[in-house]
């Protein structure tokens, strides 16, 4: 069997493997703690379980347009204008199945062989796999765990070519939790007009911030940088909604034509049902989101707190998300039981994992080797003992 050259680039994603490697030892009896999960371990709130099963009881369950209903199209436009002070219309709204494949979309109408993408590492992972699919060049900008994992304006500037088309911002971020103030966004949106790159802005995890951050939406910081911002949202991880596969981007009206024709190529319509509960998580109360984010923040204290009192272990205090990004490089080069010299961070979660059970998603994945994500979706008992195993695990090593 010939496979296409396309294919062929494209890595696994290696923070579904660790979790599908965890979820196997623990079918097989297997005392396993997983720190790799993407998701929140909260239920979907009770208030969108319940559109949703209104939406079936009532037939909603067949196609719907493309780019989702008028009125999931309507609830995002009021969210847009309630929390991030933006105002669209329909024709700039498109529900894909999932933000995943609304970037996959936006890297297929986009970008051609020859074109330079932009993208600060550490990243989640799929970014520059979607970009190589499109035929494009993910350019990689290093980031400092001292400047928290952000990118300067100086480090855009030394990899800008005639082919740059695009720069990516997620914040906060998946792996390490950072996030951008309202001044440091300003700077790279200027940089970015300047150099006519289109700003692409994963907002996914928004409502998930700690210590009183106030997120800023990077298309709101003025008329100009919405023309030239494509915003990426959905209601999986504020809204413990990862199952019900809906995200969705806010663009220019060209863009989102172009990306509704691909999509009624590919997928079409995200589930009817699952827009239906979409509507109720944008529109409804937020008491309980606010809730899951007070968890998450006493889980991140916790994590912080043990993580850096382990030797030859250093861990940012993360403004966002629910990961936590430690480095685990003053570990590198000393030996397991077995003789065996740990070089990087596959190596070093492949030890736990093995030694302890304990299954974290190793950050060559991300691009930095010297980190690990360890995700605080899992409950107190269960990060304490982890962490714990985690720390017996480096005292065995030479």
């Amino acid at each position: 069997m010939k496979f296409s050259n396309r294919i062929q680039q494209v890595k696994p994603s290696m923070t579904l493997a660790i979790d599908a490697k965890a979820k196997q030892l623990k079918a097989q009896g297997e005392d396993v703690i997983g720190f790799g999960a993407g998701e929140p371990d909260f239920n979907t709130p009770d208030r969108i379980k319940q559109a949703g099963v209104r939406a079936i009881e009532e037939n909603d369950t067949h196609y719907t347009p493309v780019g989702g209903t008028n009125d999931l199209k309507d609830a995002i436009i009021t969210k847009l204008k309630r929390d991030n002070g933006l105002s669209y219309e329909r024709n700039q709204i498109l529900a894909s199945c999932g933000a995943k494949q609304s970037f996959y979309n936006l890297a297929q109408v986009l970008w051609d062989q020859g074109d330079e993408v932009i993208i600060p590492a550490p990243y989640w992972v799929s970014f520059p796999e979607m970009v190589v699919l499109a035929g494009a060049k993910p350019v990689i900008i290093e980031t400092d765990p001292a400047n928290e994992f952000k990118i300067t304006v100086d480090q855009i500037k030394e990899v800008l070519t005639p082919n740059t088309r695009a720069i990516l911002i997620n914040s906060p971020s998946n792996p390490t939790g950072s996030a951008y103030e309202k001044e440091e966004l300003e700077a790279i949106a200027q940089c970015a007009l300047e150099n006519n790159l289109l700003m692409i802005s994963d907002e996914i995890y928004e409502w998930i911030v700690f210590d009183g951050f106030r997120h800023t939406s990077l298309a709101s910081l003025s008329k100009e940088v919405q023309n030239n911002c494509v915003v990426i949202n959905g209601v999986s991880k504020c809204y413990a909604m990862t199952g019900w596969r809906i995200g969705y981007i806010a663009a220019d009206a060209e863009i989102v034509k172009q990306v509704t024709k691909l999509q009624g190529q590919s997928t079409s319509s995200p589930c009817s049902i699952s827009q239906a509960a979409s509507i109720e998580a944008l529109t409804g109360p937020h008491d309980d989101v606010k809730e899951m984010v007070r968890q998450f923040e006493k889980r991140r204290d916790i994590v912080v707190k043990m993580l850096t009192a382990i030797p030859g272990v250093a861990c940012n205090k993360p403004k966002g998300s629910f990961y936590s990004f430690p480095d685990f490089s003053g570990l590198y080069g000393k030996k397991d039981g077995n003789g065996k010299t740990l070089n990087g961070s596959l190596e070093f979660t492949e030890y736990l994992l093995t030694t302890k059970k304990v299954a974290i998603v190793p950050g060559i994945a991300f691009g930095a080797d010297n980190h690990a994500r360890l995700s605080f979706a899992a409950s107190l008992d269960k990060i304490e003992e982890g962490i714990k195993r985690i720390q017996e695990a480096v005292e065995l090593l030479q």
